[in-house]
C-alpha cells in the first residue's frame, strides 16, 4: 500500500493527475487489490492483509470481514442461492456452487465476507453428507468412538484441498482443529479397545476430561504459535489464530469447568455433575474462578473471545450464588443481566487499560513477545 501511495504522489508531482485525483484513487485501487506487491499478498499467510491501511486506533484483534457494503450484499445473495439451491437439488447442487463462487470471489477478488461464509458452507455440506452417507450406517458391535472417527474423517483432506486452493484463514483453523479432533477420537478409541468400553467419558470421566482438556491446551498452543509469530497482526496468521481461540476459548472452559467439578465429585468411576443452577456455592464459585481466568489469560493475550466465551457460565453461576442467598427469584434474572452487562461494559470500555495494568506485572522477556499496548 505505501508503494501504490508513493507511485501516486510521484504521478501527481508530475502533474499526470491532479492531488485530488490522486487522493480518490489510492482507496479505489486498493481496494481491488491493485498495487506494486498485489500478486505476492495472494498466497502467503505471512503477507499483508489485501484490505490496505488500518487505523491504528481500530481493534487489530478480529480480521476485517467488509470493505464495504458490496460485499454485504454478495454475501446475502451466497446464502440465499445456496439455501435455494438445497432446496431444489438436496445436497448435489451446492458443492458445484461453493466451488464455482470461490474461484471467484475468493481465488480472484479476495473478499473476506463471502470467503468466510463459503467456507463455513463447505464445513456445513462436509457434515450434512457425512452424516447421511455414514452417520446412519449400521454400528452394531461398534463403539461411538469408531462411529466419531468415521464422521471426522473426511474433513481433514477436504479442508486442506480447499485451503490449498484458497487460502482462507478459516479454512485453516478448521484444518488445524478436525485434526484434533480426529486425534482426540483416535485416543479414547484406543483407551475404548484397551479396557473393552464403548463409552470412555461415561465410564471413566476423570481420565477423558483430562484428555479433552489437553486437547484443548494442544489447540491454544497452536493458536498462539500463530498469535507470537505475528504480535502487530499485520498478517493473515493473525486472522487464522483468531479463528483458532474463537474455537479454543469456549473449549478450554468447558472442558476445565467438567474437570474441576469431577475433581471436586472424586474419582468414583461414574460421571457426576449436577446442574450449577441446582448446587451450592462450591461449583458456582468454581465456574466464577475459571472464569476471571480465562478473562485474565484473554486480557494478557488481547484476544477478547477468552471474555465473551464465560459470560453465559458466569451469568449462570451468579445466579446461583443470588438464590442461595435467599434473593427473590423473581428479581434474580434481572440482576444477573445488569451484573453480566456492567461486566462486559467495564472491561469492554477499559480494555487497554485493563490490559495494561495485567501486562505489566509479566517479565519483560513475556511482554516483548506479546502484542503490542495500546
Amino acid at each position: 500500500m505505501s508503494d501504490l501511495k508513493t507511485v501516486l504522489e510521484g504521478a501527481a508531482g508530475e502533474g499526470i493527475i491532479s492531488s485530488d485525483q490522486a487522493n480518490r484513487l489510492l482507496p479505489y485501487l486498493a481496494e481491488r487489490n491493485i498495487g506494486i506487491n498485489a500478486t505476492v499478498v495472494r498466497n502467503d499467510l505471512s503477507q499483508p492483509r489485501e484490505d490496505g491501511l488500518a487505523n491504528p486506533l481500530e481493534d487489530s484483534e478480529a480480521p476485517r470481514f467488509i470493505r464495504g457494503f458490496h460485499d454485504v450484499l454478495i454475501t446475502i445473495g451466497i446464502v440465499v442461492l445456496l439455501v435455494g439451491l438445497w432446496g431444489l437439488t438436496g445436497y448435489y447442487g451446492p458443492l458445484p456452487a461453493i466451488i464455482i463462487l470461490a474461484e471467484i470471489l475468493v481465488r480472484r477478488q479476495r473478499l473476506a465476507l463471502p470467503a468466510v461464509v463459503l467456507t463455513i458452507s463447505l464445513v456445513y455440506w462436509i457434515f450434512w453428507v457425512t452424516a447421511m452417507h455414514l452417520g446412519t450406517a449400521d454400528t452394531v458391535g461398534s463403539s461411538l468412538m469408531s462411529h466419531w472417527i468415521t464422521m471426522a474423517l473426511p474433513f481433514p483432506p477436504l479442508l486442506a484441498l480447499y485451503h490449498w486452493r484458497y487460502r482462507v484463514p478459516l479454512s485453516l483453523a478448521m484444518l488445524i482443529f478436525s485434526l484434533f479432533t480426529l486425534l482426540l477420537a483416535g485416543v479414547f478409541y484406543l483407551i475404548g479397545l484397551a479396557t473393552g468400553t464403548s463409552n470412555v467419558v461415561l465410564d471413566y470421566p476423570l481420565p477423558a476430561f483430562v484428555i479433552m482438556f489437553a486437547a484443548a491446551l494442544g489447540v491454544f498452543a497452536v493458536a498462539m504459535r500463530f498469535d507470537l509469530s505475528d504480535p502487530d497482526r499485520r498478517t493473515r496468521r493473525s486472522d487464522v489464530a483468531f479463528w483458532l481461540h474463537l474455537a479454543t476459548a469456549p473449549a478450554l472452559l468447558y472442558t476445565a469447568i467438567l474437570l474441576a467439578f469431577q475433581i471436586e465429585a472424586g474419582n468414583s468411576g461414574t460421571f457426576l455433575f449436577a446442574g450449577v443452577e441446582h448446587s451450592g456455592y462450591t461449583q458456582a464459585l468454581t465456574i466464577v474462578a475459571i472464569v476471571v481466568i480465562m478473562m485474565l489469560v484473554g486480557l494478557i493475550i488481547d484476544r477478547r473471545a477468552f471474555v465473551t466465551a464465560g459470560l453465559m457460565s458466569l451469568g449462570i453461576a451468579i445466579g446461583a450464588i443470588l438464590r442461595q442467598n435467599n434473593a427473590g427469584l423473581d428479581k434474580v434474572s434481572f440482576i444477573v443481566l445488569m451484573i453480566v452487562g456492567l461486566i462486559v461494559l467495564v472491561i469492554g470500555v477499559g480494555w487497554p487499560h485493563l490490559r495494561r495494568t495485567v501486562v505489566r506485572l509479566l517479565p519483560a522477556s513475556v511482554q516483548g513477545r506479546l502484542p503490542a499496548l495500546r
